[in-house]
């Protein structure tokens, strides 16, 4: 009997033993010796979104079953402020602004109410929905205080008035983009210049309503889209047709692309140049076809590093650097590459055209691989240029150097090479290689290539042969002072 007693009583001390071994072991888990396992990634980021809207630790008993909550981690400093919107790039639509799109009411209130919401966020769209006619008056989407980086989504058409009291006594532009920063012109839509009213010309099929309009528009005509004084401009899939007069102008821009679009109006469209460019570098403008009333592209003072290629060309004069120099001004243009271009039906096909009396340079040009099809004159130099009924003769004139044809081909039916260089500043470094022009139909009135003081050298044998090419260079004294200088 007292053995069972021992046994009941060793087995009751046994079980006490374990009870509070267990006991002490739960309690050591809860002690310093261990360490408390770090939140997940997911955890700390819902802590943090809590916190946000007032939830990320207690104030007041407000939560955390009592427990007191860690001290907050220093806050990480802010970004650095860049002026773009850190949302999803807001939409302005002219139709949220009142336009209606109908062809007739005067959307031109529409338009500026959308624009003004845009230039405030930086990144923004203003739209111009499709199958809509806007009828907008002359407009002006304006900087400089606007943001950066505004796209304006032309899906829809922007027809323009013909009545002259929208006109006044004339303006440069209908619709114009003013010192901006990252502007885009984007998408499928139209803008319709209808111009017909504002070309004057004496044929004899004139609409006679078209007749009576044009007699009260006034002299001064405008551009149908003009870009004044912006960064990194670009003009992709809209079609511009019709331009009152230039269709596309850029005036003192930089970072300029223009690609995947279309320029149309009648060859008979007087003073229709397709893209203008003034006082602008950096430019690449490829894969766009024009036919036009003047010149395709037209390359005017203060431009450099432009490239233009695949480019399709005609109706229209061309593609030309200038008419510079006019009235004894100074004009430089550098650094021009114009390749891989067609041109068919137009009146010249590469040309450098400037006035007498200028001053200046034009240098670093190079045409290459231009295929022509019955383009009258493809390959031009006039330093005589004159578009009025006489011009006085002047000694000075714009420097031409260094001015590379290569490749050009195709048919003429006029002339294949017009070279009228200055007598006081002759061409120099004119160079030509793979010059291949034949005529597209023998005729009585065609002519033989033409060179007047134009020095260079030729690098293959061309058709026709151009032998008027004087080698090597100008044995003029001419001193080139600083008002030649550019």
């Amino acid at each position: 009997m007292a053995g069972c007693r021992l046994t009941c009583f060793g087995l009751l001390l046994l079980v006490l033993l374990l009870v509070c071994s267990n006991f002490d072991g739960s309690e050591g888990r809860k002690g310093k010796h261990w360490r408390q396992k770090k939140p997940s990634y997911s955890s700390l980021a819902r802590k943090k979104g809590r916190g946000k809207n007032g939830g990320g630790h207690s104030h007041g008993g407000g939560g955390g079953g009592g427990h007191q909550s860690p001290a907050p981690s220093p806050k990480p400093s802010p970004p650095p402020k860049t002026g773009y919107t850190t949302k999803a790039a807001a939409t302005f639509d002219v139709v949220d602004f009142g336009a209606k799109g109908d062809g007739v009411t005067d959307d031109t209130k529409a338009f500026q109410a959308a624009w003004a919401a845009a230039c405030k966020v930086g990144g923004s769209t203003v739209v111009v929905p499709e199958e809509y006619e806007f009828l907008v008056g002359p407009i002006s989407f304006s900087g400089p205080y606007c943001q950066p980086n505004i796209v304006f989504q032309l899906d829809g058409m922007i027809i323009a008035p013909t009545d002259a009291r929208y006109w006044g006594s004339g303006l440069l532009w209908w619709i114009e983009f003013t010192k901006l920063r990252g502007i885009t012109i984007q998408g499928s839509g139209i803008i319709e210049g209808r111009g017909s009213v504002w070309w004057t010309n004496a044929e004899s099929d004139v609409d006679p309503i078209h007749e009576e309009l044009s007699k009260n528009l006034p002299q001064i005509k405008p551009t149908a889209l003009r870009f004044y004084g912006s960064y990194n401009v670009t003009v992709t899939g809209i079609t511009i047709q019709n331009s009152q007069q230039c269709h596309l102008k850029f005036d003192n821009c930089e970072a300029v692309q223009v690609f995947n679009m279309t320029i149309a109006s009648p060859g008979s469209s007087l003073n229709t140049d397709g893209i203008h460019l003034q006082n602008s570098r950096d430019v690449m403008i490829h894969h766009t076809n024009m036919s036009c009333g003047d010149d395709c592209v037209s390359i005017q003072t203060g431009c450099s590093n432009i490239n233009i290629h695949r480019v399709d060309c005609g109706p229209g004069h061309g593609i030309s650097i200038g008419g510079l120099g006019r009235d004894n001004t100074k004009a430089c243009v550098s650094n021009i590459t114009v390749r891989d271009v067609n041109m068919h039906n137009t009146m010249t096909g590469v040309r450098i055209k400037t006035w007498q009396g200028g001053s200046g340079s034009v240098q670093n040009i190079i045409f290459s691989n231009i295929a022509v099809s019955e383009v009258q004159t493809p390959i031009v130099i006039d330093q005589f240029y004159c578009d009025r009924s006489s011009c006085k003769n002047h000694t000075s004139a714009v420097t031409l150097s260094g001015i590379a044809y290569e490749n050009i081909r195709g048919t003429y039916t006029v002339k294949p090479v017009h070279f009228a260089c200055s007598d006081a500043s002759p061409c120099s470094d004119i160079s030509l290689t793979k010059i291949q022009l034949e005529p597209l139909q023998e005729h009585y009135h065609m002519y033989q290539p033409f060179c007047w003081q134009a020095f260079g050298e030729l690098y293959t044998p061309t058709v026709p042969p151009i032998v008027c090419l004087q080698n090597g260079k100008p044995t003029s004294n001419h001193i080139l002072s600083d008002r030649d200088l550019c």
